[in-house]
């Protein structure tokens, strides 16, 4: 595995970022890369993430550090290394996060065996550049009504990535084992993409993956208020008015909209490291 060694004797307590041997990041896959449910007006595109978190902690005491984000909401595995692969390459990263597969599996309700192959052959493309690979296993979705459905393709996906990083020697990232995200405080209230503690907690993950200390500090969202069954149905109602049908119209209608792009194409400098987790507040809208 591609992470960096350190010395760090104790990794309980968040350190400054020490020194680490990358010096270009580029991010690629959907809405979970792009940042959707965590807003911030004073990035890039409006959002934030886990990625950009990950940067602002890579960056500190690393002169020259770039970071590109090359993600775009709603896009499909093929779709994602058809578009991304190429121009990430382009861009010599010598670290690069690869996360595709939820919008096949939610959506198009897609082969999970399939989707693997495809990937790992845009992970042996990345590989064989040099560039440390970072791969990310799906999140349990099994609490979510209509999504609890694909709860066995998602697990079968996330098999068969696991052998993908092994062959290929690329850094694994487990959100299914990651049990702090079943909380309902780490996800948006549209239930289809992480809130900014989400993302706080991911880029903490990422960074544990990695070997690289940081400053993130575990945060625990408020345990949610007992509620009946009665009330756990009707929330379950207003969200699918007001979430899942409207997602899933601008889903069939994605083909029609105006072309999306990526928020950080072009690699450069990160600020705010080292900067606040955010507001632990909703936001955005599904892929």
């Amino acid at each position: 595995m591609n992470a960096w060694k350190h010395d760090k004797a104790d990794r309980r307590v968040p350190a400054e970022p020490a020194p680490h041997p990358w010096r270009r990041l580029v991010a690629l896959g959907d809405s979970f890369t792009e940042g959707i449910g965590d807003p911030d007006p004073r990035t890039k595109g409006g959002l934030r993430g886990w990625a950009d978190r990950v940067a602002e902690e890579l960056s500190t005491n690393k002169p020259g550090f770039a970071y590109a984000n090359l993600a775009v909401r709603g896009l499909l595995v093929q779709q994602i290394l058809d578009q991304q692969i190429e121009p990430a390459l382009a861009l010599k990263p010598d670290l690069v996060t690869l996360s595709a597969g939820g919008n096949d599996i939610v959506f198009r309700r897609s082969d999970p065996d399939r989707l693997a192959e495809k990937i790992e052959a845009g992970v042996e493309q990345l590989t064989r550049s040099g560039a440390t690979v970072v791969l990310f296993a799906g999140p349990d979705w099994g609490a979510t009504p209509v999504f609890s459905q694909i709860r066995g393709k998602v697990a079968i996906l996330n098999e068969n990535l696991h052998t993908v990083a092994a062959h290929h020697d690329a850094v694994m990232v487990d959100l299914w084992f990651l049990r702090e995200l079943s909380s309902p405080g780490m996800w948006d209230p549209d239930r289809l993409h992480f809130s900014p503690l989400g993302h706080h907690t991911i880029a903490a993950a990422v960074l544990k993956a990695l070997g690289v200390p940081h400053t993130l500090l575990p945060l625990q969202p408020k345990p949610p208020l007992p509620r009946s069954w009665k009330a756990a149905r009707s929330e379950d109602l207003i969200w699918a008015r007001e979430y899942l049908v409207p997602w899933v119209i601008r889903q069939l209608r994605h083909p029609a909209e105006v072309e999306l792009t990526a928020k950080r194409p072009e690699p450069g400098p990160v600020f705010g490291g080292g900067g606040p987790a955010g507001p632990f507040i909703g936001g955005g809208t599904a892929a």
